[in-house]
Order: structure tokens, then C-alpha cells, then sequence
């Protein structure tokens, strides 16, 4: 053991005059050391413990979102199948009646000896044709007399304009453009006058 002299301020080794205590203090000192060790050691462990347990929790939780979400898109895929298989079903069923209409009229014309009558029957199953696509959202695109737009127009010819005011306007419609919705199905095939 070490004292300082409090005269000279000087180190003194002094031997302890009981070597058992000493031994005893430096035991109870180890002592001391081990438990602290050991419960920093089960401290450890017992975070260690939280953490898995938490880890594991997520891990599941994780497992769990990915599935349902699997599960999910598929469902969503296997709706959006049906619609469009069956979405063309009431289109093709509300067609039947013109169907009908044209096979009477077929049926009429090999018989009938009044050709306006024969005629009239046509205009009316176009005409009810016509107003089944304006139910379903489908319109013809004016053309005759427009400036000439390549969003809505198929120019299939140009011609000199009868008129200097027709340059560059539709003179004449080929074949008739529709669109659905305002997006345009068939571009109108037009005649442009330069």
C-alpha cells in the first residue's frame, strides 16, 4: 500500500500489516467485477431477446402486406378480365334488334314490289343504328366545309379550291370519321381544297 508523507509530500511503500484483508479487498473487488459483468451480460441478452422478438414481428408483419397485396392485384386483374369480357355483352345485346331489323328487311326486299318502301325500311334501321352509337357515346365527325385538321382528318386527295375562302377546308368527305367521347375512333377521309 502506498502512503504519502505529509511532511516531505514524499511516496512511501508501506506493506499492509494484514496481508488477509488486503487479499479480501481485492477479492470482494473481482467479485464485484464478475456481477457487474454478468448482469451487463444478461442486459445483453435481454436486449437481444426484444430485438429478435421485434425483428420477428416485422418480419410476419412484412410476410402478411406482401401477401395481401399478392392477393390483391390479382383479384384486381381477375375484375378487370370479367368487365372486359363481359363488358361487350350489353353492347352486342342492345345490337340484336337491329339484327332482327335487317332480317326482316332481307326477307322483305325479295318480295316487295315497292322499291320506296323497301327504301324506307333501310333509313329507318340506320337511323335507329345511328341513334344506339349516339346512346353509347359514338358520334360522326363534321367534316365538309372545315379547316383541314389532322387530329380528325385523313386528307386522300387535294384539289383546287372552287371558291380562294375553301383553301385548305375539307371540299368533299370520302368517308365519314367518328369519334367516342371526343377521342377520335376513325379518321374522316377527306377531300382538301389547295
Amino acid at each position: 500500500m502506498k502512503n504519502i508523507d505529509v511532511k516531505d509530500g514524499k511516496e512511501t511503500t508501506e506493506m499492509n500489516e494484514n496481508p488477509d484483508v488486503e487479499a479480501q479487498t481485492n477479492l470482494q473487488d473481482q467479485q464485484e467485477n464478475a456481477s457487474q459483468e454478468c448482469e451487463s451480460t444478461d442486459n445483453m441478452t435481454d436486449e437481444l431477446e426484444v430485438l429478435k422478438n421485434k425483428y420477428n414481428e416485422l418480419n410476419d408483419a412484412h410476410l402478411r402486406l406482401m401477401a395481401e397485396y399478392d392477393n390483391y392485384r390479382k383479384r384486381t386483374l381477375r375484375e378487370k378480365a370479367e368487365l372486359i369480357k363481359s363488358g361487350g355483352e350489353s353492347a352486342l345485346s342492345n345490337l340484336l334488334p337491329v339484327v332482327d331489323d335487317f332480317e326482316r328487311a332481307l326477307q322483305d326486299i325479295r318480295t316487295a314490289e315497292d322499291l320506296s318502301v323497301v327504301i324506307e325500311g333501310i333509313e329507318l334501321i340506320y337511323n335507329k343504328f345511328l341513334s344506339y352509337l349516339f346512346q353509347q357515346g359514338v358520334k360522326p365527325i363534321d367534316a365538309i366545309g372545315k379547316p383541314f385538321d389532322t387530329e380528325l382528318f385523313e386528307a386522300i386527295a387535294t384539289i383546287p379550291a372552287p371558291e380562294p375562302d375553301l383553301k385548305g377546308k375539307v371540299i368533299d368527305s370520302v368517308q365519314t370519321g367518328y369519334t367516342l367521347y371526343d377521342k377520335v375512333l376513325r379518321h374522316a377521309k377527306v377531300v382538301v381544297g389547295e
